[in-house]
Order: structure tokens, then sequence, then C-alpha cells
């Protein structure tokens, strides 16, 4: 692809764990984040892979994410907890609750853990998978700064609030993992670097009207004035709109409200994020036998996957084939960074005192990309 540098997996994890720990970040937790990246990048999610390293960097240097957080356990059962965050680093503080969720999970049979005052976190895909790779079923879900404009409003009220579910099965786990949101700002800050218009149907500006020039949705975004990404389903309830808006409230339901932390609307006040999530582990084992249950899964998704096609269309895809395939494709061949993101990673690992060649080769070090958006600290 133009406009693209090719690395592998090997070159980017040692990248971002050595990155991490300049940051501040022990051994364990600086693998925990590189792994979430990382594992958005090999399925194919570049708004969540390396482009997001330099906005963590750029947070911690704000105050905004806390290197040595604490997270504290506020409140718990044998069936719950809600953890503070305490502003510390999204990834790591949900590793934990997730964790917490399995383990309750494997003697309760369902469990719900919760989080609060934390900062993005990632793909929310990694979390359920977290479950699903130990036999469960695995929901994660987040809120985000407001970036989604409910229904029939001109101003953004809801995060992006992505959804993801990961349920075992043979050959492939189902894995479904989706904004509420028509794209993610990450989608658009993508678009953004490649200078491509939008899609009609996906952003609005500060006026209310339907927007396809990237910048001015980020822009008006950043500002709080009006503006942004529509739900699921479009501007209109005819095509929707109400359905994308609903999960999203499903998604602050399960993540602010349940752990009274702050709304999307509300995030991002004095100084931090403030975003808060929600997993959920179920043990199959609650309703028969787990294999019986993983057989009936499978065999409904093998149904599907040969139904009928449409006319010119080779195959039906189920949730989580594209990125079994997008893995295995990326650590046989490579992962391709965007040339502006590899330049924003070259001026931080400059910053940082990093031997930018050794780990991006030479060819980083004379990339001029657009201005980037990596501002020394």
């Amino acid at each position: 692809m133009d406009n693209y540098l090719t690395y592998s997996y090997e070159q980017l994890k040692k990248f971002c764990d050595d990155a991490f720990e300049k940051f501040g970040f022990n051994k364990e937790e600086a693998g925990i984040i590189s792994d979430v990246l990382l594992m958005a990048d090999l399925y194919g999610i570049e708004s969540h892979g390396m482009q997001r390293i330099v906005v963590y960097h750029m947070n911690i240097a704000k105050g905004r994410i806390k290197v040595d957080a604490k997270p504290e356990v506020l409140f718990e059962t044998p069936v719950s907890a809600v953890i503070d965050a305490k502003a510390g680093m999204g990834q790591v503080v949900s590793h934990r609750a997730m964790e917490k969720a399995i383990e309750k999970a494997k003697k309760t049979g369902m469990a719900i853990v919760t989080v609060k005052n934390s900062n993005h976190f990632g793909i929310a895909g990694y979390y359920a998978k977290m479950a699903c790779d130990q036999g469960l079923i695995g929901l994660s879900t987040t809120n985000t700064n407001p970036i989604m404009v409910p229904t029939f409003g001109r101003v953004a009220m809801l995060g992006t609030n992505p959804i993801a579910i990961a349920c075992p099965a043979e050959p492939y786990p189902f894995f479904f993992d989706a904004a509420t949101t028509v794209v993610t700002r990450g989608k658009l800050e993508v678009y953004n670097k490649l200078d491509k218009p939008l899609h009609e149907g996906w952003a609005i500006n500060s006026t209310g009207a339907g927007e396809t020039d990237a910048a001015r949705v980020l822009s008006d975004i950043q500002a709080h004035e009006g503006g942004g990404i529509l739900p699921l389903g479009g501007i209109e309830e005819a095509s929707g709109s109400h359905k994308g808006y609903g999960w999203g409230m499903v998604s602050e339901i399960f993540s602010a409200i349940l752990s009274g932390g702050l709304t999307s609307d509300k995030t991002g006040s004095n100084g931090h994020s403030g975003i808060c999530h929600g997993f959920m582990v179920i043990d199959p084992k609650a309703f028969g036998d787990p294999e019986a249950i993983k057989a009936h899964l499978s065999s409904y998704l093998d149904d599907i996957r040969n139904s009928p096609k449409a006319e010119g269309q080779p195959r039906i895809y189920t949730h989580g084939e594209k990125e079994v395939f997008a893995m295995a494709d990326r650590m046989k061949n490579g992962i391709q960074v965007n040339v502006n993101t590899v330049a924003e990673m070259r001026d931080m690992a400059q910053y940082l005192g990093m031997d930018v060649a050794s780990y991006l080769g030479a060819e980083a070090l004379t990339i001029k990309g657009k201005e980037s958006t990596y501002k020394k600290q």
C-alpha cells in the first residue's frame, strides 16, 4: 500500500515494550499494553493500533494518565466488583478487571466487574477474548469521551461506546467487536492522515449538517461546540439511527452507570479522562455441558457460512473469521503502518532517547509526512 511501511510483529512488539517501559510502566504492564495495541493491528483495526501510542504518551505527559496509579476495589460481592482506576492506564486496569471477572465466574457461573475513573483501554475485543480463551463467554464495553450525536441531536453526548462479545466455537471463536457509532474517532484520525474524505453519513459538523472533512469533524469534536459521529444507522430513524443510539446507552449503563462513574458527556473534565468500562463473564457450565454448547454454536456458525450466497458474493463470513485470517497474514507478511504514524513514532522515540533506526529502520529518519500531532513535552 502507498504511504505505508511494513514492520514485523516482533519489531513493533520490541518498540512498544521498550517505549512503554520508558514511559514508566514495569515490564509486565508494558507487555499488556503492547499486546492490546498489536492485537488491533494484527486484526486489521488500524485505528486502535500503533497510531495510538503517541496519543498515550501525550496524555501521560499532560497528567491525564497516571503511570503510578494504584487501582482500588471500591465494592465487591461474589459475582461483582467496582474498581476505581485512579486515572491509570486503561489497558492495565482492564486486564486486571477481566481477570477478576473470570475468577469470579469460574466460582459462581457468571460475574460483572465495572471500572470507573480510567482511560482509553484499546480494543474492547481483547478483554472478551481473554475469557473466550479460557472456554468462557466474555463481554466487554466502555464509554469514551463524547463523540456520538444522539438521534435528532447536534451535540455529542455519548462516546463511540463499543461492545464486544467472544464465545468459544470451532474452527473459529465467535468474536464480535464493534462501536455503536458508524465509525470510531480513530477511523477519522486515519482518514485525516491519509487526506481522504469521509463517507457520507459518517459525521456531522457543528451546524448539524453532514460533513466529509475529517479535520473539520475532529476540530468540532475537540471544541465541544457541536458536531460528531453518527450512531449506527446514521442520521434518521428510518435507517435505524435510534438502534445505534440505544446500544450506545446500553454501553453507558454497563460501564458508567453501574460503576458510579462519569457518563461520556462528563468525561475529560478537570484534566482527567474519567472513562468507564464494563466486563461480563459467563461460564457455559451454568447452562449445561460446555462442550455441547460449543458444538451447538459451531454447528450454527457453519450453517450460516454454508447458506446461499448473494449474487456475486463468494462466501459468507461469521464474526471473528476475518480477524483470524488477518492475523495469520500479518504474522507472516508484516504489519503495515501509515508513514505519518511512523513519523510520530520516530519523533516520540527521539524524545525518549531511543535509537530510531534500530527499531524502525533508517527510512524512518527521512520521513516527512504530515505535520505530526506529536508535540514534545
